[in-house]
């Protein structure tokens, strides 16, 4: 039996569950083609014993229905021990280095972890963005023995960033399609989506500064309920200035729900995507800008669950529709054509959406492709 060693970063973030189906959707396709699955997870030495075995102890309680609770490892960020009263009931760094491969999805593990397994594989969920924290020298990543990114672009002539000298090897996203099935909602279902919103991220390209966060992204669409009968809502960590941002979008026609009130478990999380009509969202600029053809692990949970998808538009794609249960938009007017589409269309875009998760983003064909390419 293959083991596999996935590194994620969900353990000091005990109220994301969108987050942790990032690397659940692969942890679940990864044992589903019968791969025996680690989930290591990095604790800081400075965190008191007490509180790293509540991170602990909650991360194992989000895995426990998904049957992984029993697969956690740690090891320590800054490589000084941690308190070893705290990981009782955990493996540790040395048992997890036994694993055929390690799945890396959050870049930071230092050589020394990275080096320890027998073969690496990095995935890149972040194109375009990766290349240039790694090109500005913000981000150092170990060397590993494979790279793949979800970005269509990255790497490929004409790509607006650099591939900083690696060889990528593009792999789809994907979602665990056995745990998101199509699920039937009520007639007034809003569409919907989940993000943060003000978050304090800025990027420069070309010389030029610029915010790259959802809140940006959303600026040019925020009449969009004022064109649409559609009902749109948002489930978002607003941050800064909360009150005003809520009032803000609430006049426009959005209705808006604190994301910790629908989101903060991977169970709540799923329950909110599938009793969604669809999902309606905006990028982040960067997308627009890298033109990377980026689709988010979000909208993929969408599909999978018969929802179809209005998000806009990051760039030309080899295989994404634009009007097929996934439908893209650059500008307020596309939006609102393509809300009416959908709606006028309902049942029909329900099953292209489905049958778009199941044809390219099912997590047992992404997984077993990756390990053949990596495990050689």
């Amino acid at each position: 039996m293959t083991t596999v060693c996935l590194y994620a970063r969900t353990l000091y973030y005990p109220t994301g569950g969108g987050h942790l189906w990032v690397y659940l959707n692969w942890a679940l396709g990864l044992r589903a083609i019968g791969c025996s699955v680690i989930w290591l997870e990095e604790g800081h030495p400075c965190t008191p014993a007490h509180e790293l075995q509540a991170y602990i102890a909650s991360l194992k309680s989000r895995l426990e229905p998904y049957g992984l609770a029993s697969f956690v490892a740690l090891c320590s960020s800054t490589g000084e021990p941690l308190p070893q009263d705290a990981l009782v009931g955990c493996l540790d760094l040395e048992a997890a280095a036994e694993a055929d491969l390690l799945l890396n999805m959050m870049y930071c593990l230092s050589p020394e972890v990275v080096g320890r397994f027998r073969r690496s594989a990095l995935v890149d969920i972040d194109p375009g963005l990766l290349q240039t924290w790694m090109s500005a020298g913000k981000l150092s990543v170990a060397r590993h023995d494979a790279y793949f990114t979800i970005g269509e672009t990255v790497g490929k002539p004409g790509a607006r960033f650099s591939d900083v000298g690696i060889l990528w090897q593009y792999t789809p996203p994907c979602v665990a399609l056995d745990w998101w099935l199509p699920h039937k909602n009520t007639a007034d279902a809003p569409f919907t989506t989940v993000s943060q919103w003000n978050s304090d991220e800025w990027m420069e390209d070309l010389g030029e500064v610029y915010v790259n966060n959802k809140r940006a992204g959303f600026l040019p669409f925020l009449d969009l309920p004022q064109h649409t009968t559609q009902p749109l809502e948002l489930a978002l960590c607003l941050g800064d200035n909360e009150q005003d941002e809520c009032v803000m979008l609430q006049s426009k026609g959005w209705r808006i729900r604190h994301s910790l009130e629908v989101s903060s478990t991977p169970w709540d999380y799923q329950h909110y995507i599938q009793n969604s009509w669809g999902e309606f969202s905006c990028v982040k600029p960067s997308c627009i800008r890298f033109s990377n053809a980026w689709i988010s692990d979000r909208t993929l949970c969408y599909l999978a669950s018969g929802k179809p998808a209005v998000i806009q538009h990051s760039g030309l794609s080899k295989f994404l529709p634009d009007f097929a249960g996934l439908f893209r938009f650059s500008n307020l007017e596309e939006a609102v054509s393509c809300l009416k589409k959908v709606s006028t269309d309902y049942e029909r875009q329900c099953h292209l959406a489905r049958a778009l998760a199941e044809e390219y983003f099912d997590a047992q064909k992404v997984v077993g492709s990756l390990l053949e390419k990596v495990l050689v």
